[in-house]
């Protein structure tokens, strides 16, 4: 029969449920987002490769709106997870989300939040256009 096994039983061996997995996979991901963004170094552990990648593409076609950047809209990791076709599960769209998560935090502190320049008649009808 199964039974939980309590923490600091010896069992060490025992197979770790698959969620436990991705939480560990997904805390080692973040933290190499966090020291890379303050300038790191941190290497990428190999599981979390495809994921990492994925987020690095989603992340560059980051769509910016008057206040700074976005998230990365649902529809953007379901899209490209269909181009890429890329079967992403629930636990692979948590993870990026995580990521996303941590780079707003960080990366949208840096952006600006007004014009840094006077908005001009032509700049206007451009943006209206």
């Amino acid at each position: 029969s199964l039974r939980p096994i309590a923490p600091g039983s010896g069992a060490r061996d025992q197979p770790r449920p698959v969620e436990t997995l991705m939480e560990r996979l997904q805390e080692q991901l973040v933290a190499v987002l966090e020291d890379r963004m303050a300038g790191g170094r941190a290497q990428v552990p190999e599981a979390g490769l495809p994921l990492w990648n994925a987020f690095t593409e989603l992340a560059a076609a980051r769509t910016y709106g008057f206040s700074g950047p976005n998230p990365i809209a649902w529809a953007e990791i379901e899209a490209w997870a269909r181009l890429m076709r890329w079967p992403l599960e629930p636990r692979h769209v948590r993870v990026i989300r995580a990521l996303d998560q941590a780079w707003m935090a960080h990366g949208g502190k840096g952006a600006p939040t007004r014009p840094t320049r006077p908005l001009t008649p032509e700049a206007f009808d451009a943006a209206v256009a």
